[in-house]
């Protein structure tokens, strides 16, 4: 088995669960302009490790259990959950930068991203969130 990122300079590196990860894994390179860097599988289809690139950068992905939930599931079976993201707002996600966040915007809008907020200004920069598939939540920003 090869090392993972021994020469990367990203010192940081997200990773998140869900319950189809293969299915996440197409949806966000499709939805979201991410790069697929690896796929591995086990016996039964379920994603044990994948890797999507934006530039040098990358995301791990994985579907570590049967039993694990998605926040959007998770909504669905909890009110403690559901009341707090009722709010529009990343509780636990990525930040993400993009060079046109208005094209980003669009294509996620078009591929079935749960669109949390409109195209901003001011504050931190121009960005948006957006929920995937499974309820993760993301914010783009433009980069300058």
């Amino acid at each position: 088995m090869r090392q993972i990122h021994k020469n990367m300079l990203q010192q940081i590196i997200p990773m998140l669960s869900y319950e189809n990860g293969v299915a996440a894994l197409d949806w966000l390179c499709e939805a979201f302009g991410f790069a697929e860097k690896t796929k591995w599988l086990d016996d039964t289809g379920r994603l044990t490790h994948g890797e999507i690139a934006l530039g040098e950068s990358i995301i791990m992905l994985a579907s570590p259990t049967p039993d694990y939930i998605s926040p959007a599931r998770l909504r669905k079976e909890c009110a403690i959950s559901a009341k707090m993201y009722t709010i529009p707002y990343i509780i636990n996600g990525v930040l993400v930068y993009v060079k046109d966040i208005e094209s980003h915007f669009n294509r996620a809008k078009a591929k079935g991203a749960t669109i949390l907020s409109a195209i901003e200004t001011g504050g931190p920069g121009t960005r948006y969130r957006a929920e995937d598939l499974e309820g993760q939540r993301w914010m783009f920003m433009e980069q300058e």
